[in-house]
């Protein structure tokens, strides 16, 4: 089964414009007012403008409010909602959209508990823990830590590159992979270099 590919902290047209010509599969869009890669709702309408067909628009928030979330996905038309905080699966289920869920893999965490909780998601996203900081943290964790038979999609994140997401893929063998700063020049700013380099090495797994 092909690897699909999500590219998050997207922030700008050109960067929108070139993810899709690659082949992306899903561009994330960060609604979190903390995240460096953050876009107001204005920007990533502008930016859903630019994409094709069958480009998944994913809004990413962290305990938002309902009324965010709703506005974001009304005004951007997203598609997909990811959810990165302590949001419970009566609150992801609210809003007339598929959602995935991060887990972000603290020492302790029962996984097979934390993904059963959210078994109406489309996927859950496991992604590094650091203390304080809400993905996009350049830091990988211990694949061998991921349980195998989860129930729901394995979404693969945290501090993927170009030069370990081709092991990442054929250790964990997930539904996608998700890479923030991994490509990038600077926050929010993606390199082409380096997402061409990402592009391959996923393809080569």
């Amino acid at each position: 089964m092909r690897t699909r590919i999500k590219i998050c902290g997207i922030t700008r047209i050109e960067d929108a414009l070139l993810v899709a010509e690659l082949g992306v599969d899903a561009v994330g869009l960060v609604f979190n007012a903390q995240s460096p890669r953050r876009v107001t709702v204005e920007q990533a309408a502008e930016i859903a403008k630019v994409l094709p067909a069958f480009v998944t628009k994913v809004g990413l928030f962290v305990d938002a409010r309902a009324e965010q979330v709703s506005t974001a996905r009304d005004e951007v038309g997203l598609d997909l909602i990811q959810f990165h905080g302590s949001e419970t699966p009566n609150f992801c289920r609210g809003f007339n959209r598929p959602y995935i869920k991060a887990v972000r893999m603290r020492e302790g965490i029962d996984v097979h508990a934390a993904v059963s909780a959210h078994s109406a998601s489309a996927g859950v996203l496991l992604d590094s823990y650091m203390a304080g900081q809400v993905g996009g943290t350049g830091h990988s964790f211990d694949w061998s830590r991921i349980p195998s038979g989860l129930s729901r999609p394995l979404i693969l994140a945290g501090g993927l590159n170009a030069d370990n997401v081709t092991e990442a893929i054929r250790q964990v063998q997930p539904y996608a992979v998700d890479v923030s700063s991994g490509v990038e020049k600077d926050k929010g700013i993606k390199d082409p270099d380096r997402l061409a380099a990402f592009f391959e090495a996923v393809s080569e797994a």
